[in-house]
């Protein structure tokens, strides 16, 4: 079968897109999801209109899941490898699963998001989003005035202890960058002059409960730093941008795929991106609004390859 659209990720741009191309009830559109998103892991977005609560990523994605299933939109589980154009007109992609077919497609849309580096702290997972963020922008606002850990690696770590200044004075930055790659002599200086305290850290055991409410870290020496927020800001996020790559598009020198600003679409005709991999927003609210602006002008291109008679 060849389908109208791809739509490759199945994370918040993704479902978006999905429904709106759902609603014009004229395409045939498959969503392709690794099931492994940034989306998964977030326990509560509390910067969206009308959930001054919060909202977990799950608790998105699966209403989001729902909505397109009731427009017909097909949803699987799949991990595209492989993806390239056969015809001005048509893309094939490969996946992940041994001797499947490849998938078709007229356009694609490409919402592959962006995947934090985390440490290897299994306790960190049930907090991400409640006790324990990656985004200042979205959650800075939740430690202000606490004491506050920022659990990160050389520079990295530090710039985002500056930022979190903003917010409190109460700021431990754990270093724990090997000690050749530290923090530079110019950011230590800064650091001191905002009053934020620093330390190596290279090895720590991190307390949290199973409710996602951080308790502390013990350091190698046995001292318990007690504290109930923190930062992580390892650097080396994953920009997961290879399969536009393959297929030739134009990509920032951070490795986000180039987009126009008005379609989306990206250097290569017939392929659009949204979302974090397009952008280096990371904003829940930015990828849905990137997801319908590029269903959109994927409705338009696919009206013009159905009806090429109407301008």
């Amino acid at each position: 079968m060849v389908y109208d659209c791809i739509i490759i990720g199945g994370g918040i741009a993704g479902l978006q897109a999905a429904i709106q191309l759902g609603r014009y009830a004229m395409h045939d559109v498959l969503v392709i999801d690794s099931d492994d998103g940034r989306s998964k892991i977030c326990r509560s977005y509390r910067n969206l209109l009308g959930y001054p609560g919060g909202v977990s990523g799950d608790t998105l994605r699966q209403a989001g899941l729902a909505q397109a299933a009731d427009y017909g939109i097909e949803v699987i589980t799949d991990t595209i490898l492989e993806a390239s154009g056969i015809a001005s007109d048509l893309f094939e992609l490969r996946g992940s699963k041994p001797g499947s077919e490849p998938y078709q497609s007229r356009t694609l849309l490409i919402a592959t998001g962006v995947m934090d580096r985390l440490p290897d702290y299994p306790e960190l997972r049930p907090c991400l989003g409640l006790t324990v963020f990656v985004c200042p922008d979205c959650d800075g606002y939740e430690i202000r005035n606490r004491s506050t850990l920022v659990l990160g690696a050389g520079d990295v770590g530090a710039n985002m202890a500056l930022t979190l200044r903003t917010w409190t004075d109460k700021l431990l930055y754990l270093d724990q960058a090997p000690e050749s790659q530290s923090v530079s002599a110019s950011l230590q200086e800064k650091l001191a002059a905002a009053s934020i305290a620093y330390q190596r850290a290279e090895h720590l055991r991190v307390h949290a409960d199973c409710d996602g409410n951080l308790q502390g870290v013990t350091l190698q020496d046995g001292t318990r730093i007690e504290a109930d927020r923190a930062f992580l800001a390892y650097g080396g996020n994953e920009v997961r941008s290879s399969l536009a790559r393959r297929l030739g598009a134009k990509l920032h020198e951070n490795s986000h795929i180039w987009t126009d600003s008005r379609s989306k679409m990206t250097s290569v005709s017939g392929v659009w991106a949204a979302g974090d991999v397009a952008v280096h927003s990371e904003q829940v609210s930015i990828a849905m609004g990137e997801g319908a602006q590029a269903a959109i002008w994927i409705h338009k291109t696919l009206l013009k390859m159905k009806q090429p008679q109407q301008q």
